[in-house]
């Protein structure tokens, strides 16, 4: 479909030029684990990840669970971040599509989980027309046949949502199923640089990571030290 506004920076094109793949997330609250930092403010952290590394940046716009806000990501575009940035929410109907290009957000995420495949279909064709791009989030083997609707990249998430289990592993077993031309990008769990050099290795060009930098006191520089031992 032709898009009729301009594309915001690439978050495709960020991590395939990368050499690390970070995508550094702005999360204050997790569902299953209450409040990580309630003062934490997106004036200032997610600046500081493009200041100490970042390749791009995901930010919670989920209220109810997540403690978030549209709000959140015109602060960091307003404090001077031009990284492409992820509007992270339960993307189900063309309002939220509408609300994310204009708080200026560069892609949307997209749940196959939440969504049928039709319904899919057409808020990745109103991302597009709007110029953004769509992270196809995926977790279980069933799933990968959304990846068949070519998204701009495939992300393999280790968390199961309905139990919140998390097991990195899950990336390793279905990075292999993925089409062999996808922009894989592994979602949760990761703490550890080791396990992303291991991810690369098994195809995978960007790393989701939240709750390990947001629990530290300067996310920042808890990103810039993890960069360094990668």
């Amino acid at each position: 479909m032709e898009r009729i506004y301009a594309p915001k920076p690439s978050l495709r094109g960020a991590l395939l030029k990368s050499t690390t793949g970070i995508i550094a997330e702005f999360k204050r609250k997790s569902p299953s684990k209450g409040w990580i930092k309630e003062e934490g403010r997106a004036d200032l952290i997610p600046l500081s990840y493009q200041q100490n590394g970042a390749s791009g940046l995901s930010i919670l716009t989920d209220e109810k669970y997540f403690g978030g806000s549209d709000q959140f990501v015109r602060s960091a575009r307003q404090s001077g971040v031009t990284l492409p940035i992820l509007y992270k929410n339960f993307v189900i109907d063309e309002a939220q599509i509408y609300a994310a290009a204009l708080c200026g957000a560069s892609a949307i995420l997209l749940i196959a989980a939440c969504l049928k495949k039709q319904d899919c279909k057409r808020l990745m064709d109103k991302a597009h027309e709007l110029g953004m791009e769509v992270l196809l989030e995926m977790h279980a083997k069933a799933e990968l046949e959304y990846a068949d609707l070519e998204p701009d990249l495939c992300g393999i998430n280790n968390r199961n949502l309905g139990s919140f289990v998390t097991d990195v592993d899950n990336s390793f077993r279905l990075s292999e199923l993925l089409p062999k031309d996808a922009v894989k990008v592994s979602e949760s769990g990761i703490s550890d640089p080791l396990t992303v050099k291991h991810l690369r290795s098994a195809g995978f060009r960007g790393f989701l990571m939240g709750e390990h930098f947001m629990r530290s006191a300067d996310p920042g520089k808890s990103l810039s030290e993890f960069i360094r031992q990668l």
